[in-house]
Protein backbone atom coordinates (compact mmCIF):
# COMPACT_ATOMS: atom_id res chain seq x y z
CA UNK A 1 0.00 0.00 0.00
CA UNK A 2 1.07 3.70 -0.64
CA UNK A 3 0.91 5.39 2.47
CA UNK A 4 0.70 9.02 2.44
CA UNK A 5 1.08 10.76 5.83
CA UNK A 6 1.02 14.23 5.78
CA UNK A 7 2.08 14.89 9.14
CA UNK A 8 5.28 14.05 8.13
CA UNK A 9 5.18 17.81 6.22
CA UNK A 10 4.27 20.64 8.70
CA UNK A 11 1.28 22.84 6.97
CA UNK A 12 -1.91 24.63 8.28
CA UNK A 13 -3.22 20.92 8.69
CA UNK A 14 -1.65 20.99 12.39
CA UNK A 15 -3.58 23.52 13.36
CA UNK A 16 -6.61 21.34 12.78
CA UNK A 17 -5.62 18.09 14.12
CA UNK A 18 -3.79 19.88 17.71
CA UNK A 19 -7.87 21.27 17.83
CA UNK A 20 -9.20 18.32 17.30
CA UNK A 21 -6.76 16.56 19.70
CA UNK A 22 -7.32 19.21 22.88
CA UNK A 23 -9.80 18.61 25.62
CA UNK A 24 -10.61 21.77 25.89
CA UNK A 25 -11.65 22.81 22.25
CA UNK A 26 -12.79 19.30 20.96
CA UNK A 27 -15.99 19.75 23.25
CA UNK A 28 -17.34 22.58 21.20
CA UNK A 29 -19.07 19.53 18.67
CA UNK A 30 -19.33 22.59 15.93
CA UNK A 31 -15.66 23.48 15.83
CA UNK A 32 -14.99 19.59 16.37
CA UNK A 33 -17.05 18.82 13.14
CA UNK A 34 -15.67 21.88 11.19
CA UNK A 35 -12.00 20.70 11.77
CA UNK A 36 -12.86 17.12 10.59
CA UNK A 37 -14.49 18.76 7.54
CA UNK A 38 -11.61 21.13 7.15
CA UNK A 39 -8.95 17.65 7.60
CA UNK A 40 -11.27 15.97 4.79
CA UNK A 41 -11.00 19.22 2.43
CA UNK A 42 -7.11 18.85 2.73
CA UNK A 43 -6.59 15.40 2.54
CA UNK A 44 -9.12 15.76 -0.79
CA UNK A 45 -6.77 18.30 -2.13
CA UNK A 46 -3.78 15.76 -1.74
CA UNK A 47 -5.27 12.93 -2.73
CA UNK A 48 -6.59 14.76 -6.07
CA UNK A 49 -3.43 14.97 -7.39
CA UNK A 50 -3.07 11.32 -7.33
CA UNK A 51 -5.76 11.13 -10.15
CA UNK A 52 -5.90 10.78 -13.79
CA UNK A 53 -6.22 14.23 -16.10
CA UNK A 54 -7.26 14.63 -19.05
CA UNK A 55 -6.82 18.12 -21.07
CA UNK A 56 -10.03 20.16 -21.83
CA UNK A 57 -11.10 23.51 -23.58
CA UNK A 58 -12.95 25.88 -21.63
CA UNK A 59 -14.83 28.74 -23.33
CA UNK A 60 -14.76 32.03 -21.77
CA UNK A 61 -16.21 35.07 -22.48
CA UNK A 62 -12.94 36.75 -24.27
CA UNK A 63 -11.78 33.04 -25.46
CA UNK A 64 -10.53 29.93 -24.76
CA UNK A 65 -9.02 28.42 -21.57
CA UNK A 66 -6.77 25.18 -21.58
CA UNK A 67 -6.49 23.05 -18.81
CA UNK A 68 -6.36 19.52 -17.12
CA UNK A 69 -9.52 18.22 -15.13
CA UNK A 70 -9.67 14.64 -13.51
CA UNK A 71 -11.93 12.38 -15.56
CA UNK A 72 -12.22 9.54 -12.54
CA UNK A 73 -15.71 8.29 -11.77
CA UNK A 74 -15.42 8.80 -8.32
CA UNK A 75 -17.54 7.22 -5.65
CA UNK A 76 -17.30 8.11 -1.65
CA UNK A 77 -18.24 5.88 0.52
CA UNK A 78 -17.86 6.58 4.54
CA UNK A 79 -18.53 4.84 7.77
CA UNK A 80 -21.47 5.99 9.85
CA UNK A 81 -21.99 8.17 11.98
CA UNK A 82 -18.32 9.46 12.49
CA UNK A 83 -17.20 9.39 8.91
CA UNK A 84 -19.75 11.94 8.19
CA UNK A 85 -18.03 15.22 8.44
CA UNK A 86 -14.87 14.06 7.14
CA UNK A 87 -17.24 12.70 4.05
CA UNK A 88 -18.65 16.23 4.17
CA UNK A 89 -14.97 17.55 3.36
CA UNK A 90 -14.05 15.22 0.81
CA UNK A 91 -17.64 15.95 -1.43
CA UNK A 92 -17.05 19.79 -0.59
CA UNK A 93 -14.13 18.80 -3.26
CA UNK A 94 -15.32 15.83 -5.27
CA UNK A 95 -19.08 17.18 -5.60
CA UNK A 96 -19.83 15.28 -8.37
CA UNK A 97 -18.76 11.92 -7.08
CA UNK A 98 -21.78 8.99 -6.32
CA UNK A 99 -22.06 8.43 -2.55
CA UNK A 100 -22.18 5.36 -0.51
CA UNK A 101 -22.36 4.91 3.09
CA UNK A 102 -22.61 1.87 5.99
CA UNK A 103 -22.90 1.31 9.26
CA UNK A 104 -19.84 -0.64 10.95
CA UNK A 105 -19.47 -0.80 14.61
CA UNK A 106 -18.03 -2.52 17.69
CA UNK A 107 -19.90 -5.20 18.95
CA UNK A 108 -18.47 -6.29 22.54
CA UNK A 109 -19.35 -9.27 24.05
CA UNK A 110 -18.54 -10.59 27.10
CA UNK A 111 -14.79 -9.23 27.47
CA UNK A 112 -14.48 -5.69 26.74
CA UNK A 113 -11.03 -5.99 24.93
CA UNK A 114 -12.10 -8.18 22.27
CA UNK A 115 -15.03 -6.90 19.80
CA UNK A 116 -16.34 -7.77 16.50
CA UNK A 117 -16.91 -5.26 13.93
CA UNK A 118 -21.15 -5.69 12.82
CA UNK A 119 -21.84 -4.18 9.29
CA UNK A 120 -25.65 -3.37 9.05
CA UNK A 121 -27.25 -0.37 6.97
CA UNK A 122 -25.40 -0.29 3.64
CA UNK A 123 -26.47 1.80 0.56
CA UNK A 124 -24.42 2.20 -2.57
CA UNK A 125 -23.74 2.42 -6.09
CA UNK A 126 -22.38 0.45 -9.13
CA UNK A 127 -17.85 -0.05 -8.14
CA UNK A 128 -17.01 -1.66 -10.96
CA UNK A 129 -13.84 0.17 -12.41
CA UNK A 130 -15.29 3.20 -10.15
CA UNK A 131 -12.31 4.92 -8.27
CA UNK A 132 -13.53 4.11 -4.68
CA UNK A 133 -12.44 6.49 -2.01
CA UNK A 134 -13.21 4.98 1.46
CA UNK A 135 -13.15 7.15 4.49
CA UNK A 136 -13.24 6.47 8.51
CA UNK A 137 -11.52 9.67 10.50
CA UNK A 138 -10.18 7.10 12.86
CA UNK A 139 -8.11 3.86 11.65
CA UNK A 140 -7.14 1.89 14.94
CA UNK A 141 -7.17 -1.30 14.46
CA UNK A 142 -7.54 -1.45 10.71
CA UNK A 143 -10.51 -3.73 11.40
CA UNK A 144 -13.77 -1.15 10.06
CA UNK A 145 -11.84 -0.26 6.88
CA UNK A 146 -11.41 -4.02 5.88
CA UNK A 147 -14.76 -5.21 6.92
CA UNK A 148 -16.24 -2.26 4.94
CA UNK A 149 -14.55 -3.37 1.86
CA UNK A 150 -15.52 -6.87 2.09
CA UNK A 151 -19.03 -5.90 2.64
CA UNK A 152 -18.98 -3.47 -0.79
CA UNK A 153 -17.69 -6.06 -2.85
CA UNK A 154 -20.80 -7.51 -4.67
CA UNK A 155 -21.14 -4.08 -5.90
CA UNK A 156 -18.57 -4.46 -7.91
CA UNK A 157 -14.17 -4.19 -8.20
CA UNK A 158 -12.67 -0.63 -7.92
CA UNK A 159 -10.10 0.37 -10.41
CA UNK A 160 -8.79 2.40 -7.78
CA UNK A 161 -8.89 2.46 -3.92
CA UNK A 162 -8.18 5.59 -1.60
CA UNK A 163 -8.55 5.11 2.26
CA UNK A 164 -8.77 8.39 4.04
CA UNK A 165 -8.27 8.58 8.00
CA UNK A 166 -7.69 11.66 10.30
CA UNK A 167 -5.60 9.91 12.93
CA UNK A 168 -4.62 6.34 12.53
CA UNK A 169 -2.46 3.95 14.69
CA UNK A 170 0.26 2.33 13.39
CA UNK A 171 -0.90 -1.17 14.03
CA UNK A 172 -3.90 0.00 11.93
CA UNK A 173 -1.94 1.18 9.31
CA UNK A 174 -0.22 -2.06 8.80
CA UNK A 175 -3.09 -4.03 9.08
CA UNK A 176 -5.15 -1.95 5.94
CA UNK A 177 -1.60 -2.20 4.01
CA UNK A 178 -1.83 -6.07 4.17
CA UNK A 179 -5.16 -6.43 3.70
CA UNK A 180 -5.40 -4.08 0.74
CA UNK A 181 -2.11 -4.65 -0.96
CA UNK A 182 0.22 -2.69 -3.06
CA UNK A 183 -2.04 -0.65 -5.49
CA UNK A 184 -4.35 0.93 -3.10
CA UNK A 185 -3.82 4.41 -0.87
CA UNK A 186 -3.68 5.69 2.15
CA UNK A 187 -4.41 9.46 3.17
CA UNK A 188 -3.82 10.26 6.51
CA UNK A 189 -3.20 13.23 8.24
CA UNK A 190 -1.21 11.79 11.41
CA UNK A 191 -0.42 8.11 12.45
CA UNK A 192 0.30 7.91 16.20
CA UNK A 193 2.28 5.32 18.11
CA UNK A 194 0.31 2.29 19.35
CA UNK A 195 -3.26 1.93 20.93
CA UNK A 196 -4.22 0.94 24.08
CA UNK A 197 -5.89 -2.56 25.45
CA UNK A 198 -9.56 -1.27 24.21
CA UNK A 199 -8.73 -0.70 20.77
CA UNK A 200 -8.93 2.90 21.11
CA UNK A 201 -5.29 5.18 19.32
CA UNK A 202 -3.25 6.61 21.82
CA UNK A 203 -2.39 9.58 22.23
CA UNK A 204 -5.64 9.75 19.70
CA UNK A 205 -8.52 12.43 20.39
CA UNK A 206 -11.28 10.22 21.79
CA UNK A 207 -14.25 8.84 20.15
CA UNK A 208 -14.89 10.84 17.04
CA UNK A 209 -18.23 9.93 16.67
CA UNK A 210 -19.62 10.53 20.23
CA UNK A 211 -17.48 14.32 20.07
CA UNK A 212 -18.86 15.28 16.65
CA UNK A 213 -22.71 14.33 17.39
CA UNK A 214 -22.81 13.20 21.12
CA UNK A 215 -22.67 10.24 23.46
CA UNK A 216 -24.06 7.14 22.54
CA UNK A 217 -26.66 4.98 24.40
CA UNK A 218 -24.52 2.39 26.81
CA UNK A 219 -26.42 -0.69 26.52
Amino acid sequence: MQIHNLSETPSILNSFISEIRNINIQNDRMRFRRNIERIGEVLGYELSKSLQFESKKIETPLGISHTSLYNNNIVLCSILRAGVPLHNGLLNYFDDADNAFISAYRQHKHNPESFDIVVEYLACPNLEGKTLILADPMLATGQSMVATFEALKPFGTPKEIHLVSVIGAQEGVNYVSRSFGKKAHLWIAAIDETLNDKGYIIPGLGDAGDLAFGNKLQQ
